[in-house]
């Protein structure tokens, strides 16, 4: 783990939990693509850069989950580094406490406001053209997170984010976390045209073919939706959906389960709506959503 993968000419990624992006920008000079979960991986990253005599300039951050972004409070004191994050994302890196409120509803239980969730505080400015370095550009990949992009380096690697997952982690979790489903399954598609010398994605391997794996992701977005659309096929609450989802998939429930689950089941609930599959009713001041015949 946290071990240098040169994958360009000047592109690079650390192996860790969510994989961290390092573009050498000249001999002396890099930036990364995000900065891992914390401030352990934030040292351990230092560590890398000590040991190759390299200075950080920045970082780019894909999105603003705090496995990507936990990193940014430590090596931004420790270098001087200026972060940057695309639109809502940017808000969200300034304050981390709008992921856990967003995620919750309202103000978040402290079982929430964990660094798993809610990292430190960061001063990133806006992510623009002006400031990519150059022959760097930034992906649009919207749907997992508000604003989430990847970013292609100079020497054609692409960094996708969380856009996708591996087959180990889909099999593990069953139900990964989506923002806006319609946006997301655009995306994916988007993907599966996009040509590249090698993709990175942060929770799969590196691979310079990704359409099968694409593919695999959206299968599981459907399989999902046709679950929860057999649940509903009596009308039901969100609460007790989500509780026969976690049955039927083998999950067990805690605060942060039930909070990136519950977000999820959500955004499938509006996309199935929208799409004509489920509707909804109040019953006895209850929300119910059931499926259309």
């Amino acid at each position: 783990m946290y071990e240098l993968n040169q994958i360009g000419e000047n592109s690079f990624y650390i192996e860790s939990p969510a994989k961290i992006g390092l573009v050498r920008l000249n001999d002396e000079e890099v930036c990364l693509i995000d900065s891992g979960n914390d401030k352990d991986a934030g040292r351990k990253v230092r560590q890398i850069l000590d040991k190759n005599s390299w200075r950080l300039t920045a970082i780019y951050n894909t999105h603003s989950n705090a496995d990507h972004i936990g990193g940014n409070e430590y090596l931004q004191k420790q270098t001087g580094c200026k972060i940057y994050a695309p639109g809502i994302e940017c808000d969200f890196t300034n304050h981390p406490l709008l992921e856990p409120s967003f995620l919750y509803g309202a103000f978040p239980p402290k079982e929430l406001r964990n660094k798993f969730i809610m990292a430190k505080g960061s001063l990133a400015e806006l992510l623009t053209d002006t400031v990519m370095p150059e022959g760097m550009s930034s992906i649009e990949l919207p749907g997992h997170f508000f604003d989430m992009v990847g970013f292609r380096s100079a020497d054609d690697v692409v960094y996708l984010a969380d856009c996708l997952s591996s087959v180990e982690t889909l099999n593990k979790y069953q139900i990964g976390f989506i923002y806006d489903v319609a946006t997301y399954l655009n995306t994916l598609e988007k993907v599966k045209q996009m040509s590249a010398s090698v993709f990175v994605p942060a929770h799969a391997a590196v691979s310079k073919d990704v359409t099968e794996l694409a593919d695999i992701n959206i299968a599981k977005v459907h399989e999902i939706a046709d679950r929860i659309t057999e649940l509903c096929e009596k009308p039901i609450s969100s609460e007790k959906l989500l509780q026969k989802l976690f049955d039927s998939y083998g999950l067990v429930m805690d605060f942060s389960q039930y909070a990136l689950v519950g977000s999820t089941v959500r955004s499938y609930l509006t996309w199935l709506r929208e799409e004509g599959r489920l509707t909804f009713c109040f019953e006895n001041n209850e929300l119910l959503w059931s499926s259309v015949s």
